[in-house]
C-alpha cells in the first residue's frame, strides 16, 4: 500500500460550490456517528494498539483521537463564531505540535471518546438548528487566506471525521485486530 494511500484512505477532501438539503443532513449524520464508531472500534484495544502509528511516520492511534477531538472543539467553537459575528477570523492552531503534547502522547483516549461524544452532541443539536441563511455563513481562516461557508464547514468535517475513523479502521484490518 502505498504512503498517500495511508495518508488519505477515503482521499483528500474536496469542496463543491452548494451542497444540497441532502447532502448536508447527510454530513452531519456522519459527524453524528463518529463518537460511537470510534468507542466501537477502540473499545478493548490495548496500549500496545493505541501507541502503534497508523501508517509509517504518522501520529499513533492515540495521538489520532487526540487530535480528532481537539479539530472537532475547534471546529464547534468556530461554528459558533461564525453563527454570532460577521465572518469572524478565527484562530488557527499547530496540530502537529499538538499531538506531540504530552496528553495527546499518553493521555488515554477514553478522555477524548468521551469529549467527543458530548461535543458532538452539542455540535450536531446545533447544526440540526441551521437554517439556509446560517449554512450561508462564513468565518475566515488566516491559515488559508479563505473564507469558509457552514455548509462547507459541515461538508468538510464529515470527511475528517471519517478520513481519521479509516486511519484506524484500516490499522486494524491491517494487523488482524478485528
Amino acid at each position: 500500500m502505498d504512503l498517500h494511500e495511508l495518508k488519505y484512505p477515503i482521499g483528500e477532501f474536496q469542496s463543491q460550490e452548494s451542497y444540497t438539503p441532502s447532502e448536508i443532513k447527510s454530513n452531519i449524520q456522519i459527524i453524528s456517528a463518529l463518537p460511537s464508531k470510534f468507542i466501537n472500534l477502540l473499545g478493548n484495544w490495548d496500549d500496545h494498539r493505541l501507541d502503534t502509528p497508523y501508517r509509517p511516520g504518522g501520529w499513533t492511534v492515540r495521538q489520532l483521537i487526540h487530535h480528532v477531538a481537539d479539530s472537532h472543539i475547534n471546529a464547534y467553537t468556530r461554528c459558533r463564531l461564525a453563527l454570532t459575528e460577521h465572518n469572524p477570523t478565527i484562530r488557527p492552531y499547530e496540530e502537529q505540535l499538538w499531538a506531540e503534547l504530552p496528553d495527546a502522547k499518553t493521555a488515554q483516549v477514553e478522555l477524548s471518546l468521551q469529549l467527543l461524544r458530548y461535543v458532538h452532541l452539542r455540535w450536531v443539536l446545533l447544526l440540526n438548528s441551521l437554517d439556509e441563511n446560517d449554512l450561508g455563513r462564513t468565518y475566515f481562516h488566516p491559515g488559508s487566506q479563505k473564507s469558509f461557508r457552514l455548509d462547507e464547514v459541515i461538508a468538510n468535517y464529515a470527511w475528517h471525521s471519517e478520513h481519521h475513523y479509516q486511519h484506524a479502521f484500516r490499522l486494524a484490518q491491517r494487523n488482524n485486530w478485528q
